[in-house]
C-alpha cells in the first residue's frame, strides 16, 4: 500500500514555477517594530529566530552567563499563523469570559476600562467598541473582549466553546483582523490590569487577571495550555515551576522564546526544566530549598527581635513571622517588611542576612509539570517518592494518554483500544488510575478534571490542591493532536465534555482535610454517564484507526474498553458513598 501511494503521488505531481524574484527576496527591514523591544530580543532572539543563532558571537551572551533567559520574549514573536482568527461581536456577547478560558494561547481576553480609558481608546482607536460591564462589583467600567490577530493560532476553539444564543464570536480573515485589530490590541496591553474587583474563585473573575504564560508554540487547540495559564492566573506572581521534558517544556520554554512573562511589578514564574525521571524530586528540591530560607529568616527575626530593635520593625517581623505560611498573609507583612529594612541599618546581622532574602518573603507556590509520559510511567518513582514525603508541593499532570511530543508512543496512561505506537494492534490493557492510587496514602490532596466538562469544578480543584498544606496532585485530561478527534481541534473542549458525558473520563477530588471534619474526603464530581463510550471512540481516529484495520479485534477491545471505564465508575461511586 505504501508502495502503491509513492507512484500515486509521482502520477500527481503538478509543477509548479517559482517567481525569480524569490532569488532576491529580502526581509523588510521594519525600524518601526524596534521600537520597545528589550535588547536580550534585538540581540538574541530575534537573530535565533531568523536561522542565524549559529552566527552569534559568545559577548552577545555575556549578560545570561547565569543560563537564565528574559521572560515574555514571546509576545515579540508575532508569528502571523492563522489562515482565521475571532471577531467579537458585542451586541451577542454575555461577559461569561469563558472564551479567555480555554484560549489555548492567551490571545484573546477580557478588559476593563474606565470611563476616562473608554473615552480615550475611543479617541485613538478604530472601531474600539465597549460594553457596559455587567456584575455589581464592575459597576462603572466598560467591558470589552479583544483578540491579538499577529499571536492568534487560529484554532476557532474560543468560537465554539461561546455559549451565547447568537455566536459572540466568528472567525474571519486574518489579514481583515490584522487590520482592525492589531492597534487595538496593543492599545488594550497598556490598560491597567483589574483583577481585585471579581472574585478569582469564579470563570469570570479569574480571566480579569493577567495570564502569566503568553503566545506559546503549543499547537493550535492544544488541550494542555488553558489550564497551565489558569494556574498562571491564579498563583503566577509567586510560582516556582519544575518542568518535565515533553510538550509541556517544548510550548514553554524552546529557546529563544519565553511564553512565561510578568506583571507589572516584575513578578512571574521561575521557570525551569528538567528531565522525564527526575522533574518531580526536581520540584521537590526547590520547595525544600524555599522553605529552609524561609524558616532561617524566621529564625533571623527572632534573633532580631531579641536583640531590641525598631518598634515598628520589630512588629512586623512578628506579623510576618504569624503569616510566613499565608500566600495573602505573607504579601501584605512582606510588603511592611521590605519598606521598613530600606530605611534600616542593614549592615550587619541579622538585618543584613533578612535582607538579602527578602524576595522570599511572600510564600511560593511551588509546582512540578508535566505529561503522563513523565507521571505515569518514566517518573512514577520519583513522583510517588514526593508525594510521599508529606511536604507542601503541587503536581500537575497534563493527561494527553499517549506520549505526545516524541511519536505518540502508548504510555501507562494510554486507554484500553487505543492504537499508538507500541500498541499498533490497540492497547490490551486498562489504563493505569494515577490519582487513585495516590490517594491510598491519605495525606495527599488528589483531584481529576476535564475543563470543558466542568470549568468551576476544575478551577476548585487547582485552588484546593495549591491550598492544601501538604502533596496535591491535579490530573487534567488534555485533548491532543495525536488524538485524531474528527471534529477537528477547534473542538478540544467539547470533546472535554463529551469525554465526561461518556464516562470515558471522571470527574473527582480526594481532599483529605475532609477527614478531620469527620466526612468522606472522597468527592464524586461526574454525574451517572448518559452518552455513549462506543460514539466517543470513533469520534477520535486513535480508536477508529482500529476498527478500519482489525475490525475483530476493535470490537472486543471496544467492548473491553467500555467495561474497564463502567467498572471504573463504579469503584468511584462506591468510594464516595463510604
Amino acid at each position: 500500500m505504501n508502495c502503491q501511494a509513492v507512484d500515486a503521488a509521482l502520477d500527481a505531481l503538478v509543477k509548479i514555477d517559482i517567481p525569480a524574484s524569490w532569488k532576491t527576496a529580502a526581509d523588510d527591514e521594519n525600524a518601526a517594530d524596534d521600537a520597545g523591544r528589550p535588547e536580550f530580543v534585538k540581540k538574541i532572539a530575534d537573530p535565533i529566530n531568523a536561522q542565524k543563532g549559529n552566527k552569534l558571537p559568545v559577548s552577545a551572551f555575556t549578560d545570561i552567563e547565569d543560563g537564565t533567559f528574559e521572560q515574555g520574549t514571546a509576545r515579540y514573536e508575532k508569528r502571523t499563523i492563522a489562515i482565521n482568527v475571532p471577531q467579537w461581536i458585542p451586541e451577542n456577547c454575555i461577559q461569561c469570559n469563558q472564551c479567555s478560558l480555554v484560549c489555548p494561547h492567551a490571545t484573546i481576553r477580557p478588559f476593563l476600562l474606565t470611563e476616562e480609558e473608554a473615552n480615550e481608546a475611543a479617541a485613538k482607536a478604530e472601531n474600539y467598541t465597549t460594553l457596559p460591564a455587567s456584575g455589581p462589583q464592575l459597576k462603572g467600567l466598560k467591558f470589552r473582549i479583544q483578540v491579538s490577530p499577529r499571536d492568534c493560532a487560529g484554532c476557532g476553539v474560543c468560537a465554539q466553546i461561546c455559549p451565547a444564543k447568537e455566536k459572540a464570536l466568528v472567525m474571519k480573515p486574518v489579514d481583515e483582523m490584522v487590520a482592525k485589530e492589531a492597534a487595538n490590541w496593543e492599545y488594550s496591553m497598556g490598560l491597567e490590569i483589574k483583577d481585585n474587583l471579581m472574585d478569582k474563585s469564579t470563570v469570570k473573575g479569574s480571566q480579569f487577571a493577567q495570564p502569566l504564560l503568553e503566545f506559546s508554540g503549543a499547537c493550535a487547540g492544544c488541550g494542555e495550555t488553558p489550564y497551565i495559564k489558569l494556574i498562571t492566573q491564579l498563583f503566577g506572581d509567586r510560582m516556582t515551576i519544575a518542568n518535565a521534558t515533553g510538550c509541556t517544556s517544548i510550548w514553554g520554554g524552546s529557546a529563544p522564546s519565553t511564553p512565561y512573562t510578568t506583571n507589572a511589578k516584575g513578578q512571574g514564574p521561575a521557570w525551569a526544566n528538567s528531565l522525564f525521571e527526575d522533574n518531580a524530586e526536581f520540584g521537590l528540591g526547590m520547595a525544600l530549598a524555599s522553605k529552609k530560607i524561609r524558616n532561617t529568616l524566621k529564625d533571623k527575626m527572632e534573633e532580631a527581635i531579641a536583640s531590641g530593635i525598631d518598634a515598628a520593625l520589630s512588629d512586623a517581623f512578628k506579623e510576618w513571622i504569624g503569616a510566613m505560611d499565608s500566600a495573602e498573609g505573607s504579601k501584605a507583612a512582606a510588603e511592611k517588611v521590605t519598606a521598613l529594612l530600606e530605611k534600616a541599618d542593614t549592615s550587619k546581622a541579622p538585618l543584613a542576612d533578612i535582607a538579602e532574602r527578602t524576595d522570599y518573603l511572600v510564600k511560593r507556590s511551588h509546582w512540578a509539570f508535566g505529561g503522563d509520559g513523565w507521571a505515569y510511567d518514566i517518573g512514577y518513582g520519583g513522583l510517588d517518592h514526593v508525594l510521599a514525603s508529606g511536604e507542601d508541593i503541587n503536581i500537575f499532570v497534563v493527561d494527553t494518554e499517549v506520549y505526545s511530543n516524541t511519536g505518540g508512543q502508548s504510555s501507562k496512561a494510554t486507554p484500553t483500544a487505543a492504537v499508538a505506537k507500541f500498541a499498533a494492534s490497540g492497547k490490551r490493557v486498562k489504563k493505569k488510575d494515577l490519582g487513585m492510587i495516590a490517594t491510598t496514602y491519605g495525606y495527599v490532596y488528589v483531584a481529576q478534571i476535564a475543563l470543558g466538562a466542568n470549568m468551576n469544578q476544575a478551577l476548585k480543584a487547582i485552588r484546593e490542591a495549591e491550598a492544601y498544606p501538604g502533596p496535591s496532585i491535579v490530573i487534567a485530561y488534555a485533548p491532543c493532536i495525536n488524538h485524531g478527534i474528527k471534529a477537528g481541534m477547534a473542538n478540544t473542549i467539547n470533546e472535554e465534555k463529551k469525554a465526561v458525558e461518556t464516562g470515558y473520563w471522571h470527574l473527582w477530588r480526594f481532599n483529605p482535610t475532609l477527614k478531620e471534619e469527620g466526612k468522606n474526603p472522597f468527592i464524586l464530581d461526574s454525574k451517572e454517564p448518559t452518552g455513549d463510550i462506543r460514539s466517543f471512540l470513533e469520534g477520535e481516529n486513535r480508536y477508529l484507526m482500529l476498527k478500519q484495520a482489525y475490525p475483530d479485534v476493535a470490537e472486543q477491545l471496544f467492548s473491553k474498553a467500555e467495561k474497564d471505564l463502567l467498572d471504573r465508575y463504579e469503584i468511584y461511586k462506591q468510594r464516595a458513598a463510604e
